[in-house]
């Protein structure tokens, strides 16, 4: 090491500390992740259900992207639906978000996720016919 370049023990002491929080942090993302993107139960205080179930087309412009819950940092990457596209809302919160699913029409593949509420309009009601 180059001569003024020594660390102090306290300074060795700090910056062992700060990379130990650093590696600590790394390994415990995933985890931290899982809880922020943690699902609240559909019918609960912050999620209470739609019922009966409503359908609603997407408007506006552009993708409607969905998420894993409801929360920014949430996005399920590479699913959206589009403008005109078909959804039924199970749930919504009081800050703006809606527990949906989708049904591609033509495979019948469905996905449930949260999407921004101000992108819905709703159509109708989703109910057994009598």
């Amino acid at each position: 090491m180059a001569q003024g370049m020594m660390m102090s023990p306290v300074q060795r002491l700090l910056a062992f500390t700060i990379c130990f929080a650093a590696l600590l942090g790394l390994f415990d993302t995933p985890s931290r992740a899982d809880a922020v993107c943690k699902e609240p139960e559909t019918g609960s205080k912050e999620a209470p259900m739609v019922s009966p179930p409503t359908l609603n087309v997407v408007t506006g412009a552009g993708r409607l992207q969905f998420y894993s819950a409801p929360k920014p940092g949430c996005s399920m990457k590479g699913i959206f639906v589009i403008p005109r596209d078909e959804l039924i809302v199970y749930a919504r919160t009081g800050d703006g978000w809606s527990s949906v699913m989708y049904m591609n029409p033509r495979t019948t593949d469905s996905v449930s996720g949260w999407v921004r509420s101000e992108r819905l309009k709703q159509t109708g009601t989703v109910a057994p016919k009598q």
